[in-house]
């Protein structure tokens, strides 16, 4: 499925949730829901594709395994707090959609710790001893 496919899912979906909210907004949730999934699906492939490239890159780069994994979880971990907080708003519950994407914050920082700590290693080497 290319861009214009994904676009025009997503405005008849669209169109479709404003006539489907007015008579049961269960049923707009549920039709929203379903269109994300198929968006999803739809692109995974360029998502691995694109996390090919990454271990590529890393690799040539001689980028240690684990940072390169813990990066790419980040960007994981990102887009699925997204993909959630945005679901969430989207049923009325703002409150839960902030805390999604608290955690997500968070879970981000705490996979991040590992390559800070190397970083400031690193920084640290270079600096001369007194």
């Amino acid at each position: 499925m290319d861009i214009l496919q994904i676009v025009i899912l997503g405005i008849i979906a669209s169109i479709l949730y404003i006539i489907l909210k007015q008579i049961n907004a269960s049923f707009a949730f549920i039709l929203i829901l379903i269109t994300g999934i198929i968006i999803f699906m739809s692109i995974i492939n360029q998502i691995g594709v694109i996390f090919q490239l990454i271990q590529t890159l890393g690799q040539k780069a001689n980028v240690q395994g684990m940072y390169l994994e813990t990066i790419l979880k980040i960007i994981g971990i990102a887009y699925v707090a997204e993909l959630g907080a945005s679901l969430t708003k989207e049923a009325g519950l703002g409150a839960v959609a902030k805390n999604i994407e608290l955690a997500g914050k968070i879970f981000i920082l705490l996979l991040a710790v590992p390559i800070i700590t190397a970083v400031i290693e690193a920084i640290i080497s270079f600096l001369p001893a007194s």
